[in-house]
This record gives structure tokens, sequence and C-alpha cells, in this order.
């Protein structure tokens, strides 16, 4: 049985949805839109099967809490995903966000608002923190529980003083993309445009 390849994204509002669905469309992927929301819409099962349907990979897929502290349904629902027979996550991008509500996640590298990669963790702006290998976010509480091969961090999707805003082309997004996809020795080109499902 052939594992369905994805990679998993902690957040899943408005910006967060564009950004990725360009991404995907840039590397030859498929956008779970359905994912999108805050908090995730969609439970695990729902999503497994969404992900199953899409005709090639890599697969993105959003998770969202919405604050919750603790394991909110974006964590169930990733929790879920993740731990699927049929599902292989390749890699993680974790957000980072305001709360420094003890929802925190190791990461092994971060993308800054410059595209640099850094060893620390990054802010919601995209500027890197003191913290080396940690980030804070709301829905990354549980990824290193889920034996996620990379997991990189980044800032507000989409955003960070508009230096990753669609029309500028996401490029902080893409460079966490490619690293996950360089990591994991995916070739997807031979998709590209067809990106959402």
């Amino acid at each position: 049985m052939k594992k369905r390849r994805i990679i998993v994204v902690t957040d899943g509002d408005e910006f967060a949805w564009r950004t990725i669905q360009h991404v995907a469309k840039e590397v030859g992927g498929r956008c779970i839109s359905r994912s999108q929301g805050n908090p995730t819409p969609l439970s695990g099962e729902e999503l497994v099967s969404l992900i199953l349907q899409a005709p090639h990979d890599p697969v993105f897929v959003m998770f969202d809490d919405c604050g919750a502290i603790g394991e909110g349904v974006g964590e169930q629902a990733l929790k879920y995903v993740a731990t699927h027979e049929q599902i292989e996550v390749i890699g993680a991008i974790a957000v980072a966000s305001n709360t420094h509500k003890h929802e925190w996640a190791k990461v092994d590298v971060s993308v800054d608002r410059d595209g640099n990669l850094t060893e620390r963790g990054v802010d919601k702006e995209g500027i890197p923190e003191m913290e080396i290998g940690r980030i804070n976010g709301d829905t990354v509480y549980c990824l290193e529980q889920l034996n996620i091969p990379i997991i990189v961090g980044i800032g507000d999707i989409g955003k960070m003083g508009y230096r990753d805003h669609v029309k500028y082309g996401s490029p902080i997004t893409k460079k966490a993309v490619e690293v996950i996809l360089e990591r994991s020795g995916h070739r997807g080109d031979e998709n590209r445009y067809r990106s959402d499902i």
C-alpha cells in the first residue's frame, strides 16, 4: 500500500490558505483547501479521506487550534492524520504566534523574514529569537510526538510585514517548503499547476 506524502502546516487562517495554495502550485503539490479554518473545521477522518482522494503528492494540510490551550481540535485532527497507516508526513511547517502560554515545539531549522535559514526559533514577524531549536506557536504542541522527519519554524505565513505576501510569491513559505522537499528527496515538478482540491 503506497502511503500518501503530506506536509503539515500549523496555521489555517485565510492568509495561510492563500499562501499554501500558491506554494503548492509552485512546487507541483496539492492543497486541501477544506482544511482551511480557524479552528480546523474537519475531523481527522474527514481529512484523511480528502488526502487519499488527492491525485498526487505532496499534499499540504492545514491545522489550527485557534489559540486553544493544550490539545485543541486542530491538534486532535493532526494526531489522527499523522499516525494514519496510509499517511506519511514528510515534514511540518511550525508557524509562530504571539502565544507564550507553554505551547512550543522543537524545530530542526527556521526560516527568518529575510529568507535565511537559522538554528534559532523565530517570532510571528519572522525575527530570530534567542532560543535555539524552539518555536512558540498555537498548534505546535504535539509535533515532536509524531516522529516527523523535519520541522521547519516560520513566522506568520503570508504576512511578516508583507515579506511573505502572496503577491510577492510568498518567498519565506516557499523556502520552508523547499527545505522539506529537499530533505525528503521528493520530486513533484510533473504535477506543477494542478494544486487544489
